[in-house]
């Protein structure tokens, strides 16, 4: 008889001012409202990232000192650097203070910090020490992001359907793309600030509704806590149940980030994350000039049009994240999915440059077949993976790692994407060619790197299928799990 959702207690005294206001709802209510949430407010992120590679074509024609490609390459490196440093304090931070504050003071400051770079424009700044400023500070603004809303989702949702559920709900980073574009091209007709303005704006609404309205832990609103703590620290895959109390004091304390590196997985992880970022987010930052300086059926298009055609690379990783969400579910095998994903990118960027001129049919196709092989393990790497090791079963029940653990692969892979773009804009001078080179090597490392994941994981598959039609079968290897 399948369990009911646990019924709802007296609403704890960290419960956002806004759910006071409303009646009582029930538990799976509560969890739509904690995704569709967190769902816009990484939306809105990625969404005001995306100004810099709408605006790069007009900014190198008409606003010095960015005539040289090379030094918007320095504003992106400058924003994703500080990014990533701010990522292992953020996640630190994000086990230790309330996740709604944080994440909606992060959001509000995020806004306001990609406004800034805007005003650049309306008060006619040419000083490059602005503009990389003002992207230092906006990376590390939204450094508070990320690790936030891992860890709120962590808390609410886990078991065997967690991949294909976080797949879904990573859609945002390409919703947020997608959005982002579309808004920061629609307005560059009014002047390149108004690309950074409006997105920024959005941002700090989208901070008040979280700060109104964000319960990160289900304890919060009165319901008890996933996973549920048992004797042996592990969790069941029942996603409903669980044996704490509401109200219940939470004794479990965050680990160290030394302590959360050790945790087995993470650094592998990591290390892939940082070569597969560094591929989405030269992607991120440059198909859009890059689809202006190509030829598309002998043709070449504006920026807007260039802005609008390159949301289609989103378009396939929202496919792409789903699909190594649920193939990772259904194989239990994280690492198998996301190299053979990173493998299959290869072919895809080789066939989206060498063919994609071809016709703009033959471009889209291309673009969104690499956007789904590039952006699958990344989304799956940076949900479903990062919320497995924070709860992983070394920890013992007794630590919160979600939020830290999430800093680390992320914050690693951000390196990778802070060198992507900054490599871009030198190695681009020399052609395309070379950039292409540069992004299928990252991308047969990337794949490489989770080389003795996937041989356990494919020993462990073959072994559960001998199990199942032999009960009598030894291991494969002395000591394999």
């Amino acid at each position: 008889m399948p369990k009911s959702s646990p019924r709802a207690r007296p609403r704890h005294h960290h419960a956002p001012p806004g759910l006071c206001a409303l009646p009582a709802f029930s538990y799976n209510a509560h969890r739509g409202l904690v995704l569709g949430l967190t769902f816009l407010a990484y939306a809105l992120y990625h969404a005001s990232r995306k100004p810099p590679s709408i605006v790069k074509r007009a900014l190198s024609k008409s606003w010095p000192p960015f005539h040289d490609p090379a030094l918007l390459g320095e504003t992106d490196v400058a924003f994703l650097a500080f990014y990533s440093l701010g990522m292992f304090g953020a996640g630190h931070l994000g086990d230790r203070l309330d996740l709604r504050l944080f994440l909606a003071a992060g959001m509000v400051g995020s806004g306001a910090a990609v406004a800034f770079f805007g005003a650049g424009y309306f008060l006619s700044l040419h000083s490059l020490a602005f503009y990389v400023f003002a992207q230092a500070i906006a990376g590390l603004l939204q450094s508070t992001g990320w690790p936030s809303v891992v860890a709120v989702v962590g808390n609410w949702f886990g078991g065997r359907r967690r991949g294909l559920i976080m797949g879904i709900w990573n859609a945002h980073t390409s919703v947020g793309n997608i959005s982002g574009s579309i808004i920061a091209a629609a307005v560059l007709r009014y002047g390149w600030g108004w690309s950074f303005v409006v997105p920024g704006g959005l941002m700090a609404l989208g901070g008040v509704l979280v700060f109104f309205f964000l319960a990160p832990y289900p304890e919060d609103v009165g319901f008890a806590s996933w996973p549920p703590k048992q004797a042996s620290g592990a969790s069941t895959d029942e996603e409903d149940s669980s044996t704490s109390t509401a109200g219940e004091e939470d004794r479990r304390d965050a680990v160290g980030i030394l302590k959360a590196f050790s945790i087995p997985g993470v650094l592998t992880f990591a290390t892939c994350l940082f070569f597969a970022k560094l591929v989405a987010y030269t992607f991120l930052y440059w198909l859009p000039f890059y689809l202006t300086q190509t030829a598309i059926g002998g043709e070449y298009m504006s920026v807007t049009d260039a802005g609008y055609l390159s949301v289609l690379f989103d378009v396939g990783g929202i496919v792409g994240g789903i699909l190594a969400g649920f193939m990772s579910d259904q194989l239990d095998a994280r690492a198998t999915t996301a190299a053979m994903f990173m493998y299959l990118a290869i072919p895809s960027l080789y066939a989206f440059h060498a063919y994609g001129s071809t016709s703009k049919v033959t471009n889209i196709a291309l673009m969104m077949i690499s956007g789904l092989f590039v952006n699958g393990p990344y989304a799956l790497i940076t949900t479903a993976v990062s919320a497995d090791l924070g709860t992983h079963k070394s920890l013992k029940g007794d630590s919160r790692a979600l939020a830290t653990v999430t800093a680390i692969i992320d914050g690693t892979g951000s390196l990778g994407a802070a060198l992507g773009p900054f490599l871009t804009g030198f190695i681009s001078k020399t052609g395309w060619d070379s950039v292409f080179t540069m992004l299928i090597l990252c991308a047969l490392i990337a794949g490489a790197c989770l080389s003795g994941l996937v041989k356990s994981e494919i020993q462990e598959i073959i072994q559960n299928w001998r199990n199942r039609s032999d009960p009598g079968a030894q291991p494969l290897l002395e000591g394999s799990s």
